[in-house]
């Protein structure tokens, strides 16, 4: 399989680290977010990467190169405009030769890969969605669904309530691609709710942040310190 890495938002909830910094490029302990997200990948077996960027892509592109001192092939997308989640993957949509891997560069998650990607092809959903249980919802894409179907999204619910929420990681079927137009779009709002039915939830037992406030920021920095070896730090004697 191949993956996609969505690294083009501009992060301004993470302001004043993201003043100086695209969010992608903002460090947990010693490394770039990012990095963590490539490491992961290829700990899975997938090298084949291609990356969606605008803020500040230049910094971005410059730190991670081809990415072959982490073990992959990096191939960048440049978005002049904002194109959103879904533009973004269909901007991308010549790199894609087979079912493919799309996440955030801006989270911290230790999935296994490999076994997310064997789901996938466990089933005849074109949709995997990486889902997990919050007692608060808000800020969040709420999922709901029936025997692992999504049934239905409810985008960044105003007030508390507890659910499956969308943790941003998923696997296509290519032939997604084509449920995806041209132009400026988003998987919550424009794509998944035409895909209801053809959606299967898949609940890891891994850590995630999205790294969305700076309490979650310094949180993820404290969780890594605390458990260095999942996720391949050394933080020395």
């Amino acid at each position: 399989m191949q993956a996609i890495i969505m690294a083009g938002g501009v992060g301004s909830r993470l302001r004043p680290l993201t003043n100086t910094l695209p969010k992608p490029l903002v460090n947990i302990i010693d490394k770039p977010v990012m990095e963590y997200v490539i490491e992961n990948l290829v700990a899975g077996g997938i090298k084949d990467i291609a990356v969606t960027v605008g803020y500040k892509a230049d910094m971005i592109m410059d730190y991670f190169g081809d990415g072959s001192n982490l073990g992959a092939q990096l191939r960048y997308y440049q978005e002049d405009v904002p194109l959103g989640t879904a533009g973004g993957v269909k901007n991308a949509s010549d790199f894609i030769v087979d079912d493919f891997v799309v996440m955030s560069a801006d989270g911290l998650c230790n999935i296994n890969i490999k076994d997310f990607c064997n789901f996938h092809h466990s089933h005849t959903s074109r949709v995997s969605m990486a889902v997990r249980y919050m007692p608060d919802a808000r800020g969040y894409g709420l999922v709901k669904e029936k025997d692992g179907i999504v049934t239905s999204f409810a985008e960044k619910p105003k007030y508390v309530v507890s659910g499956l929420i969308n943790m941003g990681i998923y696997a296509f079927d290519k032939s997604v691609l084509k449920d995806i137009p041209e132009g400026r779009s988003d998987f919550s709002y424009d794509i998944f709710p035409k895909l209801i039915g053809d959606i299967r939830t898949y609940e890891p037992d891994c850590f995630w942040s999205d790294i969305g406030t700076l309490p979650d920021y310094y949180m993820t920095n404290h969780y890594v310190c605390i458990h260095p070896e999942n996720f391949r730090v050394s933080l020395g004697g």
